[in-house]
């Protein structure tokens, strides 16, 4: 399932720092609510993971030994060891582990490419965190963190729909 075409016209409109901020605040945001979220990496933790959604003009840039993630535009898109492309939605339910990777993976609604070994040892650490984004970000939203979070939760379950 594609995000809605006059959404992703909306996003990729967007100035890359404007998009980076808010990618960064809800990176942070997880990384305090899940702070053992990279501990299962090991060694991985020092490789490069780039997330391409194939729906949107952005790519994301995952460090997780330095704790950081940054924001380009796909002509600009660095080099990562490891790097997965698909629907945004299906990256935000694999990330939440709501769908098999594997069934996914083997309909081609994903490409994973690079480093095998750091993908799955990634896969391995998300699927143990538990993320619920809806929740997770909510508190993003200041006083209207409950809206926020019931909207959310109402836009997974229709995508979730979709991709099933």
């Amino acid at each position: 399932m594609l995000l809605p075409r006059p959404l992703t016209l909306a996003i990729d409109r967007l100035p890359v720092a404007l998009v980076q901020r808010v990618v960064v605040g809800a990176f942070h945001r997880a990384l305090k609510q899940h702070p053992d979220l990279f501990d299962r990496l090991g060694n991985e933790a020092k490789k490069r993971f780039c997330f391409a959604p194939t729906d949107l003009d952005l790519v994301f840039l995952v460090h997780p030994e330095s704790r950081f993630i940054r924001t380009f535009r796909k002509a600009s898109t660095p080099r990562a060891d490891a790097s997965i492309s698909g629907p945004m939605l299906t990256l935000l339910a694999l990330l939440e582990g709501r769908i098999d990777g594997d069934a996914v993976f083997f309909s081609r609604s994903l490409s994973v490419t690079g480093d095998m070994e750091a993908m799955l040892a990634l896969r391995n650490a998300l699927d143990d965190c538990s993320f619920d984004l809806p929740r997770d970000l909510a508190g993003m939203a200041g006083p209207l963190a409950v809206p926020f979070q019931r909207v959310t939760e109402g836009i997974r379950h229709r995508a979730l729909k979709g991709l099933a």
